[in-house]
């Protein structure tokens, strides 16, 4: 009888013991009533879980356009008879928009999605294409490479303005219906640099 009591006693002590675990004063150990466990999950979330739609179409049509910007760039770069300032903004162009296009294919990536849109955007290189804003055509291109001194600058500042009114149109869409965090802050840093540019060339043109 002293042996069962005993255990009996043992058994009481390890349930108080186990509810003054249970019962921690620090909230952040166990979610409030009705939370989901995965809605309380921190920065380490996996990005895949982070991003929607528009995100990926962001990044899908952004990586052609921010591509072409940087062969035009590559094209005026080549000339030997462009101003330094027109050299130096296609430069910035360039060194700003290659990096980006890694990062965004490395978004893409981490989702599971393809680099580049299926269908009409599909393929989509120098050649340009109607669906795609503010992009060049063919002919366009041809022009652009054909072209030497201040006509080569002329083209290429109206056509980059216009490939930059563009981007801040995708950019626009994708601050206000996107999700992934990292996406959106690119999209407000692509609207704010590319408008000054916008403002920078148009000052050019009105000197040539």
């Amino acid at each position: 009888m002293t042996r069962y009591l005993s255990i009996s006693a043992l058994a009481v002590a390890a349930t108080i013991a186990l509810a003054g675990c249970g019962s921690n004063d620090n909230p952040s150990t166990a979610p409030s009533p009705g939370t989901d466990a995965s809605s309380t999950a921190g920065p380490n979330q996996n990005a895949s879980e982070q991003h929607n739609d528009v995100d990926v179409m962001f990044a899908q049509m952004m990586i052609p356009h921010h591509r072409q910007a940087v062969e035009m760039s590559e094209i005026v770069l080549a000339k030997d008879s462009i101003s330094p300032e027109v050299s130096a903004l296609a430069t910035r162009i360039k060194d700003a928009q290659a990096p980006e296009i890694e990062t965004m294919t490395g978004w893409l990536d981490s989702w599971g999605e393809q680099a580049e849109m299926s269908g009409s955007m599909e393929g989509h290189d120098m050649g340009g294409s109607s669906d795609m804003q503010g992009m060049m055509t063919e002919d366009q291109v041809a022009e652009l490479k054909a072209a030497e001194g201040e006509a080569a600058a002329k083209i290429f500042l109206t056509s980059m303005t216009a490939h930059h009114n563009g981007a801040v149109e995708m950019a626009q869409d994708e601050i206000e219906d996107g999700q992934y965090p990292d996406a959106i802050a690119l999209a407000e840093t692509i609207m704010e640099s590319q408008q000054a540019e916008i403002e920078e060339m148009e000052a050019l043109l009105a000197d040539l």
